[in-house]
């Protein structure tokens, strides 16, 4: 494609259709149903449920980030909001300082939108939201008010694959990447490990309508993704994750054309060290095995890995 050519998704809907997404959006929050947990909270009258946050922004940290997938580092980086909480309870997590300790101030819209407009200026290729979830509508309503000021970068979904559909659907025509995370394949897994029993059948309905809205993972002369899905999925000890079930699903319901890390870097944080086997690293024989598995299930595209 012309690295030129490219217009953000948001960029394309017709006016005042952001606008109402953000109403559609918000309007979620006072009886909250945003994710799959359903806590039925009014967050926009001081009430909090298992994520622990409001309705304003509540960011962690932003910056130029490289150490995302080489299509969305590119050359200048990925424009990151981390964004602070968490709808998950994974034990083992890696940020959990921002995920359970609730690291992270509140800010305006405005100041969101004015760092995605920083991060835009500093010549990154994305603006990637971390665990936006049960931040979408901040998401959105920061999103507008940085595409009035004229941002114009495609915009990533980070999140960890445990969604809503109706949230997936407001999102449509907003986001160009989403790269969801796919944890387990096993509900009782899910549930012991990140207290959601639902999450596989959450995150395999989710993964669908996101391929559906955007497509496999598209990629410009640059090396530069620009829009589709990138899924993530984290190898476990003792095949834990349910890796040959996930990437199965993956090849046989989304595309053999699925863009997918299979990460190497799980190593015990915070309560895993309490919880064997998740209490040590993988070994490069189990690594090993996921990626095959997934060669097998005869996904083409594996980050990192020719094929």
């Amino acid at each position: 494609m012309d690295d030129y050519s490219f217009t953000a998704a948001y960029l394309r809907l017709p006016p005042g259709a952001l606008a109402e997404k953000v109403r559609e959006a918000e309007e979620i929050l006072k009886d909250c149903t945003l994710c799959p947990r359903r806590c039925g909270v009014d967050r926009t009258a001081g009430e909090k449920g298992f994520c622990k946050t409001g309705d304003k922004p509540f960011i962690s940290s932003y910056g130029p980030h490289f150490g995302e997938e080489k299509p969305l580092v590119g050359r200048f980086g990925s424009g990151t909001v981390f964004m602070g909480n968490c709808n998950l309870g994974c034990i083992f997590c890696q940020n959990y300082s921002i995920s359970h300790l609730g690291e992270g101030v509140e800010m305006s819209f405005e100041k969101v939108a004015d760092v995605m407009l920083s991060l835009q200026r500093q010549g990154c290729h994305n603006i990637n939201f971390v665990t936006p979830t049960h931040q979408m509508p901040m998401m959105l309503r920061s999103l507008m008010i940085a595409s009035e000021k004229g941002l114009k970068l495609p915009v990533v979904y980070n999140c960890g694959g445990y969604e809503s559909l109706r949230a997936i659907e407001i999102l449509n025509g907003t986001v160009d990447i989403y790269m969801p995370d796919f944890k387990y394949i096993d509900p009782q897994t899910a549930k012991k490990y990140s207290k959601a029993e639902d999450y596989p059948q959450a995150a395999m309905v989710a993964i669908k309508e996101m391929h559906r809205q955007v497509g496999d993972l598209l990629i410009d002369k640059r090396g530069v993704a620009m829009r589709g899905l990138l899924v993530r999925h984290l190898v476990l000890p003792e095949r834990t994750a349910g890796t040959a079930e996930v990437v199965k699903f993956l090849a046989e319901e989304i595309s053999k054309n699925t863009y997918i890390n299979i990460m190497d870097q799980y190593h015990p944080c915070f309560k895993a060290y309490d919880n064997p086997p998740l209490n040590r690293r993988i070994t490069h024989q189990e690594y090993a095995d996921a990626v095959q598995m997934a060669i097998d299930a005869g996904l083409k595209r594996i980050d990192g890995i020719t094929i």
